[in-house]
């Protein structure tokens, strides 16, 4: 009988443990804080959230006000702050984020609109009212990637799956020494590269290249992306194995993925003409009306006019040796006396003067006399200084060895 009264005893007690237990747990439960979260700088909890896009016909003036916020504040906005967040020019697409008030009022305390999948420009309309514009945490993921061109680089970049600009970032580092308008079926590339993640899981766009193999007609080219310092600035440039720098001090045309429509030809004749000799001085870059034309090389703008049969043409003065000059533009970009980089947009491609289509006639001077650009041993840009060539072997090798191990 003791035993049975024994054994009841235990049942209810450890049936009143597991009780115990379980309401220990319900209470933990319900007391558990909640979990917080954060975004652009703020805790979404204090907030009700709105998430939408600009569509058609959207203000910023329409959006706030139909939250609440004053046209007092929202005048204040579009005349005070332009330089971080311009009113007038929110995109139709572009992703917005409201933070209202949890009151009934609902107010819109704070709006944020990203400008890409990094940056965004935030207003908040709290106490004082202020602006300014911030980026999302973003993490750099090293990748490499191969191919071989059978149509063009950017087919190939496509059918790799690889960032359109991915082909803008090649050929500015081999513009230098790779004519694009004329890669060849079975040309061949290999790089190294960043991705850029948001969240470290969202992607944001293409990083920047580290290393480049590009082999042309044969020809391999190495590229190592590598700084250097200029007084207290750092400069970015590309060098190949032997630390010689890609750079060159003219590029191989005014105009990216363009064609050449019509060469330099001392002895071109044309049947519109009755086949007289009609030399053509220049190269002929046809590209769609509107492209952007590039400076060739650094240089002084000693012509920006408009003279009959050239039309609109700048023509820009580099040493004591060359001068280039670019014409039929539909607009130019530049003026007489302006000091112009590399690169630099001088204008853009029209049908400006006598021309059957939009393209850029680009001519170059040696010494006074108009001559061929692509026949010309054009000069190197300066050598990567000799202090740092040590440093610079130890950087580039180990990634050579990566280039060479990856597969196209």
């Amino acid at each position: 009988m003791k035993k049975i009264l024994v054994l009841c005893l235990s049942v209810l007690l450890f049936v009143a443990c597991k009780s115990d237990k379980k309401n220990l747990a319900e209470v933990v439960k319900i007391e558990k804080a909640p979990t917080l979260i954060k975004e652009y700088g703020y805790i979404l909890n204090d907030y009700n959230v709105v998430r939408d896009t600009i569509r058609s016909g959207d203000t910023f003036g329409d959006i706030l006000d139909a939250n609440g916020v004053s046209q007092d504040k929202i005048f204040k906005v579009a005349t005070k702050f332009k330089d971080s967040f311009d009113v007038r020019k929110i995109v139709v697409g572009k992703p917005y984020v409201l933070l209202n008030s949890k009151d009934s009022l609902n107010t819109t305390q704070v709006f944020i609109y990203e400008n890409n999948k990094v940056d965004y420009s935030v207003v908040d309309f709290r106490d004082d009212l202020v602006s300014y514009t911030a980026e999302k945490p973003v993490t750099f993921k090293e990748k490499s990637a191969g191919g071989i061109i059978e149509s063009s680089l950017s087919q190939t970049m496509s059918d790799q799956n690889l960032s359109p600009y991915m082909t803008d970032k090649l050929s500015n580092i081999y513009a230098w020494t790779v004519n694009f308008f004329h890669l060849q079926e079975g040309d061949r590339f290999k790089v190294i590269y960043t991705e850029k993640y948001i969240n470290d899981t969202i992607p944001a766009g293409l990083g920047e290249i580290k290393a480049a193999y590009f082999e042309h007609r044969g020809t391999p080219l190495y590229a190592f992306n590598y700084e250097t310092k200029l007084d207290s600035t750092t400069v970015i440039d590309f060098y190949d194995e032997k630390a010689d720098n890609l750079r060159r001090a003219f590029l191989k045309a005014p105009v990216k993925f363009s064609r050449i429509s019509s060469r330099y030809n001392l002895n071109r004749r044309i049947k519109y003409y009755g086949y007289k000799l009609r030399p053509h001085k220049g190269t002929d870059f046809a590209a769609p009306i509107g492209t952007p034309i590039l400076a060739t090389a650094d240089g002084t703008v000693i012509k920006s006019e408009y003279r009959g049969g050239n039309g609109n043409y700048v023509k820009i003065r580099h040493n004591g040796t060359y001068d280039t000059q670019y014409l039929h533009m539909k607009k130019r970009n530049v003026r007489v006396g302006n000091f112009v980089r590399q690169g630099d947009v001088i204008g853009w491609i029209g049908m400006t003067g006598n021309t059957g289509g939009p393209h850029v006639c680009y001519r170059f001077w040696k010494n006074g006399k108009q001559v061929d650009p692509f026949k010309q041993d054009l000069p190197m840009s300066k050598p990567l200084e000799e202090k740092y060539k040590e440093d610079y072997i130890s950087y580039m090798t180990p990634l050579r060895s990566q280039l060479d191990c990856i597969e196209y």
